[in-house]
């Protein structure tokens, strides 16, 4: 699945468009940031709620091409800049990282 047919499966909003050409290869969901950078792999989506720069310095050593931000939590300033100037998409959702996963998973985005 790309990425631009995520982001218009998803009532959200773009924060960041990203290379929506780009194939997405599962979905990981976690807020630890020691965590996404033990377990993500290549071209996952991430969904988070953690909103500060150092979300996009993990995404770009991971190359995770799209952040999902959950419950409707707005990225800082610095986030966006960042994920605008790598390319990465971000986007922000009101529903939960659950109820996105889910959608996801309906979507058949997954590992």
């Amino acid at each position: 699945m790309k990425l631009c047919e995520v982001i218009d499966a998803l009532n959200s909003e773009v924060i960041c468009g990203g290379d929506g050409e780009r194939n997405i290869t599962g979905v990981i969901t976690g807020d630890l940031l020691s965590f996404i950078i033990g377990e993500a792999q290549e071209g996952e989506i991430w969904v988070t709620i953690q909103i500060h720069l150092n979300v996009a310095a993990v995404a770009v050593l991971k190359e995770i091409p799209m952040i999902i931000l959950s419950s409707g939590r707005e990225p800082s300033s610095e986030l966006a800049d960042k994920c605008q100037e790598e390319n990465i998409a971000l986007i922000v959702v009101k529903e939960s990282a659950y109820e996105v996963c889910a959608k996801l998973k309906e979507l058949r985005v997954e590992s």
